[in-house]
C-alpha cells in the first residue's frame, strides 16, 4: 500500500498479534477488542497517545432517567427462527363447475362418459388442496371444460404416466403420499355408467390436483424458507398453474415435462444418484455419537468406537501405537497417552492435529450414521429447490457448513479455499444475489447492530476513543463530528450518526471486499486475522464471509491476473465493477456433491437442519392425514 498507516494503530496491531498468539477471540469483535479494548491496552492507549485538542470540550453529561441512573443501552437483535406455519388446505370450490354453460368438445362413445354428464359427480365430493392449486382448478376447467385424464370411460394414457411419476416422488426426496391417487380399475359394468362417470370425475380432480402439488413442489419446495427464519432469503417463482393444466391436455410427453420442473442441475441429480446408492447401502457397522466433543482428561463411551474405528481403517500408521491400543483401546478416558494416536488419526485425515475430538473429527474419522446422511440428502433436495434451476456459470457458490468457497466456470470447480463465515450468535443468511463490484483498500462502514450492542456501551464511558482509533463518525448529512464531541449517554437503539473505520492494514476488512449488495450487509472480504483459516470450525465472524485467498477471488470475478489486482491495491482506495452476469450463493447444505459427483457431509453448524425438518413435518401434517397415509402404493399403480 502507498498510504501511510496512522501511529494510532502501530500498538493496537502489536497487541492483536500477540492476543491472537495466545487465543484471543477470534472473530471481527476480537480484532475490535484488540483494537481498542478496555483495562490495559484502553490505558496504554491513553498514555502513549493523548487526545487530540478536540477531546479537551466539555462533553454532556449522560442522559439520566428519573431516578438518576443513566438511560439503558438498548439492543439491536439480530434474525430470529419462527414457529413455522404450513400452508392451509382449503375444499377446491366444485360447485362452481356446475354453472358451465359452454359445449364441451368430448362427446362420449359406446360405453364412455361425457364431461357435462360428469359433473354431478362431484355432488358431495370433497376434495381439498392447497389455495392456489384450488383457484387453478375451478379456473382452468370452468374455461376449459373437457377431461385431462379420461378417454372414453377409463384413464388414459396420459393419467398413467402421470400417476407413474407421482409414484416416483421418493427418488427425489418427496414424499409419495402426498400425490396419492386411486385409480378407476380398468373394470366396468355398463349397467352402471352413473356410477362409472362419477369414479373418472373425481379421479380427473384429484389427480390434477395431486399433479399441481408435485409441480408446486418440485420447482419451489414443500415448505417456504422464509417462514424458517429471518436468516432465510429466497425470492418467489412464479407459477401459472393453469398453464401447466393446459400444457398436459395437448402433450403426450407427460413424464419429461413433470420432469422438468425439478432443478435442472449436475449437483441436483448427483444428490438423487446418492439417496438412492444410501437406501440400498448397510448401515455403518461402528457409529459414534456426531456430536461428541472430548478434550484430554475427559472421559466418553464413544471413546472406544473411535478408536476401534483407528485402528480398523489405519493399520499402516498405528505401529508405534499397537501397544497403548492394545491397552487402552478399550477405555472411556482420554488420557495423556491416547492423544498421540487422535493426531495422527486427524493428520491422516487433513484436519488440524490438535487431539481435541470434536464433531468434524468424528465426521471425517468415522462418518456419519446412514439416517443422518439421509436426512441430510432430504434436507439438501428440498434445499436446492429454492435456488435457480439453472445455477449459471461462471458462480460462486459458498458452502457454509463446509466453510469453503468455490468459483466455477462450466464444470470446472477454478478455484476453492476456505472461508470464515458468522458465528452462531451472528449467523450469516442463506441466500444468492449477484456480484457487482471489487472495492481495493476500503472503509469498513460498521452496523448499526454493532454500534448500539458493541461500541455504544464503551462509548458512553470514553466517547473520543474513536478518534484515537482510525474511524470516521459522520451525522446525517454526512459531516464529519468528532466522537468526543457527541454525547452517547442518550442514545439508544436509535443512533444518528454513521461509523466508518478508515482503510489501513488494521481494517477488518482487510485489503479488499467483493460486494454483491443486498439487505443483509453480507459480503466478501479479506480479514487481517490469518490464523482463523487454520482451525476445522470457521463460524467467526459478524456475519459476512471472509475469504483466504481475497486476492485469487478478485481476480476470478473481475476476469483479470492476481497481478492486476497487486497494481490496484497499491493505488489506494478504488473501486472496480464487475462486467459480466456472475450468481454468488451464499448457501447452507449439510450434504453437498464435490465436482465428481461424489457426496461429502458437514456438520450442522447453525442446527438449521433442525428447524427445516420441523418444517417439513408440519407441511405434511397438514397436507396428509394418517388415514390418507394408510393408501398402499397399489392404489396409485396401473
Amino acid at each position: 500500500m502507498n498510504f501511510s498507516l496512522k501511529r494510532t494503530v502501530a500498538l493496537p496491531i502489536t497487541v492483536l498479534a500477540a492476543s491472537l498468539a495466545f487465543g484471543a477471540p477470534a472473530d471481527a469483535q476480537g480484532l475490535f477488542d484488540a483494537l481498542f479494548g478496555g483495562g490495559r491496552v484502553q490505558r496504554m492507549q491513553r498514555e502513549e497517545f493523548p487526545p487530540p485538542p478536540h477531546a479537551e470540550r466539555r462533553v454532556p453529561k449522560p442522559k439520566r432517567t428519573a431516578t438518576g441512573t443513566p438511560a439503558a443501552v438498548a439492543k439491536i437483535t439480530g434474525p430470529t427462527y419462527y414457529t413455522y406455519k404450513a400452508d392451509p388446505l382449503v375444499r377446491v370450490d366444485l360447485g362452481a363447475l356446475s354453472k358451465i354453460t359452454q359445449p364441451v368438445s368430448f362427446e362420449p362413445s359406446l360405453g364412455g362418459t361425457s364431461f357435462r354428464e360428469g359433473l354431478a359427480g362431484l355432488d358431495g365430493f370433497d376434495l381439498s388442496a392447497e389455495k392456489d392449486v384450488a383457484k387453478a382448478l375451478t379456473d382452468y376447467y370452468a374455461a376449459n371444460p373437457d377431461y385431462i385424464w379420461v378417454s372414453g370411460a377409463t384413464a388414459n394414457a396420459r393419467a398413467q404416466d402421470a400417476v407413474r411419476v407421482l409414484g416416483e416422488a421418493p427418488t427425489h426426496g418427496l414424499d409419495a403420499a402426498d400425490y396419492a391417487v386411486t385409480v378407476p380399475a380398468t373394470g366396468y359394468s355398463l349397467d352402471d355408467m352413473a356410477a362409472r362417470q362419477r369414479e373418472l370425475m373425481r379421479f380427473e380432480m384429484t389427480l390434477s390436483a395431486r399433479v399441481l402439488r408435485y409441480v408446486r413442489d418440485a420447482q419451489n419446495g414443500r415448505v417456504d424458507p422464509n417462514r424458517i427464519s429471518g436468516y432465510h432469503d429466497f425470492p418467489a417463482k412464479p407459477l401459472d398453474m393453469v398453464n401447466v393444466l393446459k400444457t398436459l391436455a395437448h402433450t403426450s410427453e407427460v413424464r419429461p415435462y413433470m420432469e422438468s420442473w425439478h432443478p435442472q442441475n449436475a449437483e441436483y441429480q448427483a444428490l438423487r444418484v446418492e439417496l438412492e446408492s444410501l437406501e440400498a447401502s448397510s448401515e455403518n457397522d461402528i457409529v459414534v455419537d456426531p456430536k461428541l466433543f472430548l478434550r484430554p482428561g475427559q472421559s466418553s463411551p464413544e471413546l472406544p468406537k473411535l478408536l476401534q474405528l483407528i485402528a480398523r481403517d489405519y493399520p499402516d500408521d498405528i505401529g508405534q501405537y499397537s501397544e497403548v491400543l492394545g491397552r487402552l483401546g478399550a477405555s472411556e478416558a482420554y488420557v495423556d497417552e491416547l492423544v498421540p494416536v487422535i493426531k495422527m488419526a486427524q493428520e491422516k485425515v487433513g484436519l488440524k492435529p490438535d487431539g481435541v475430538i470434536g464433531p468434524r473429527t468424528v465426521g471425517e474419522l468415522a462418518g456419519t450414521s446412514k439416517a443422518d446422511r439421509i436426512d441430510k440428502v432430504l434436507f439438501a433436495l428440498e434445499q436446492m429447490r429454492w435456488l435457480p434451476s439453472d445455477l449459471g456459470s461462471p458462480r460462486v457458490f459458498i458452502n457454509q457448513p463446509a466453510f469453503t468457497a468455490s468459483y466455477i466456470d462450466g464444470d470446472t470447480e477454478k478455484l476453492k479455499m476456505r472461508v470464515v463465515i458468522g458465528r452462531p450468535t451472528n449467523q450469516t443468511s442463506f441466500f444468492y444475489d449477484e456480484i457487482e463490484q471489487v472495492d481495493y483498500n476500503p472503509y469498513w462502514g460498521v452496523p448499526q447492530s454493532i454500534i448500539v450492542n458493541e461500541m455504544l456501551p464503551r462509548l458512553r464511558r470514553d466517547p473520543g476513543y474513536l478518534d484515537r482509533s482510525g474511524y470516521e463518525v459522520t451525522d446525517s448529512k454526512g459531516r464529519k463530528i468528532p466522537s468526543s464531541s457527541i454525547n452517547w449517554g442518550q442514545y439508544g437503539a436509535k443512533i444518528p450518526y454513521s461509523v466508518r473505520q478508515t482503510p489501513s492494514e488494521a481494517n477488518a476488512l482487510g485489503e479488499l471486499k467483493i460486494l454483491f449488495p443486498n439487505k443483509h450487509a453480507i459480503y466478501m472480504h479479506d480479514t487481517p486475522q490469518k490464523s482463523l483459516f487454520d482451525r476445522d470450525s470457521r463460524a467467526f465472524s459478524h456475519g459476512c464471509v471472509r475469504l483466504k485467498d481475497p486476492r485469487g477471488m478478485a481476480a476470478a470475478v473481475l476476469d483479470t491476473t492476481v497481478d492486476h489486482i497487486a497494481q490496484k491495491l497499491k493505488q489506494g482506495h478504488s473501486s472496480e465493477r464487475v462486467t459480466r452476469k456472475i450468481p454468488v450463493y451464499v448457501a447452507y447444505f449439510t450434504a453437498w456433491p464435490e465436482m465428481n459427483g461424489k457426496v461429502e457431509y458437514f456438520g450442522d453448524v447453525y442446527d438449521r437442519d433442525a428447524h427445516l425438518k420441523m418444517a417439513l413435518e408440519k407441511a405434511e401434517a397438514v397436507r396428509t392425514p394418517p388415514s390418507i397415509r394408510q393408501v398402499s402404493q397399489a392404489d396409485s399403480e396401473f
